[in-house]
């Protein structure tokens, strides 16, 4: 029977409806299943759930927003990019969503594992680990103007405030925000990961991604 050194970390696993098992501190692309991720992330609720509507603001159909502004920005992003957009927030499948100032508060402990779950998705999607820098710096900006539209329209904000926070959206599309339930917003991350990734549907429903 193995033991843990003392100066050891303790291992932080997470165990998945997949049945998969994701080391927090070292986690695999093995590991990783888009199933799992369009699972939770339906489940996990943008801006700590304080939004009008009938159903929580889902990352799931965040990210799908941010991946259309994204392209919208730039309309001859590689399709790998897109993807990349798609899974911005993939760690939050087993992190959560936390505000920016709770971020603050972790320190560089959270960004760490960030990180290396990032690392883990995108390998798992045939991305590179670290993206590259004018890529990061699109995502960046469209997960920007998903949040003012998601601020103004669903969260409270006035225009003005908003645009204080995350700056002026400067895009010519045009966006409604519509929050939707859990399983709908699961589907419509995976029928956008389908056809980035061109992974074909399995007959639940579900993807075939091996």
């Amino acid at each position: 029977m193995s033991r843990t050194r003392a100066d050891e970390p303790p291992r932080a696993w997470q165990r998945m409806l997949s049945g998969r098992r994701l080391d927090l501190l070292d986690p695999s692309p093995f590991d990783v299943e888009i199933e799992d991720i369009a699972h939770g992330l339906s489940r996990v609720a943008r801006w700590n759930g304080q939004t009008s509507g009938a159903w929580a603001y889902s990352v799931a159909q965040h990210s799908v927003l941010v991946e259309r502004i994204a392209t919208g920005i730039d309309g001859t992003l590689a399709r790998k990019w897109r993807l990349a957009a798609l899974l911005h927030d993939g760690p939050e499948y087993v992190i959560g969503d936390m505000i920016t100032p709770f971020k603050a508060i972790i320190g560089p402990d959270y960004k760490t594992v960030d990180k290396r779950l990032s690392a883990a998705i995108h390998i798992r999607f045939g991305l590179p680990a670290e993206l590259p820098a004018t890529v990061e710096k699109l995502i960046k900006r469209a997960d920007r103007v998903a949040a003012y539209f998601e601020a103004t329209q669903i969260a409270g904000f006035d225009p003005a405030e908003a645009r204080r926070i995350f700056g002026a959206p400067r895009v010519k599309q045009s966006v409604t925000i519509d929050p939707v339930g859990p399983e709908d917003a699961k589907t419509l991350y995976l029928k956008r990961f389908r056809m980035l990734a061109g992974v074909p549907a399995s007959k639940n429903g579900g993807v075939h991604d091996n």
